[in-house]
C-alpha cells in the first residue's frame, strides 16, 4: 500500500507501507489507512522518530564490516538506514510544525 502525507506548505511525501509501519512503530502510533497529526502531536512524533534514528545509527556503528559481509540481514539493514529513508517524512513534520499545520494522509 502507498501512503501519501500532506500539509499545506510542504511537498507531499509518499511512502510504501513497510517504511510507514516502521516509522509509526518508532513514534508509537497505530498506523491507519486515514489519519491526521494535529499540531500538538508533531513535536513528540519528531522527537520519537529522531530517537529511533539515533538508535538505528548506534546499532550500525556496533556492527563490524565482517558482520555485514557475513549476514545478508545486516546488509539489508545497512542499505535501509532509517534516517535516510525517513528524511522526507521528518522534514514534512518539521515544516508542518514550523507553520503550525496538521499533517493528513489517506484522504
Amino acid at each position: 500500500m502507498l501512503y501519501k502525507f500532506q500539509c499545506k506548505n510542504s511537498a507531499d511525501v509518499m511512502m510504501l507501507s513497510d517504511l510507514t509501519q516502521l516509522i509509526f512503530n518508532a513514534i508509537e502510533r497505530p498506523l491507519e489507512n486515514k489519519g491526521v497529526f494535529l499540531v500538538e502531536q508533531l513535536e513528540p512524533a519528531i522527537k520519537k522518530l529522531e530517537a529511533a534514528i539515533a538508535r538505528d545509527l548506534e546499532l550500525r556503528k556496533a556492527l563490524t564490516s565482517e558482520d555485514l559481509k557475513n549476514n545478508s540481514e545486516n546488509n539489508s539493514l545497512k542499505a535501509d538506514r532509517l534516517g535516510q529513508r525517513a528524511f522526507p517524512f521528518i522534514q514534512l513534520l518539521k515544516a508542518a510544525l514550523a507553520h503550525e499545520e496538521m499533517v493528513i494522509w489517506g484522504v
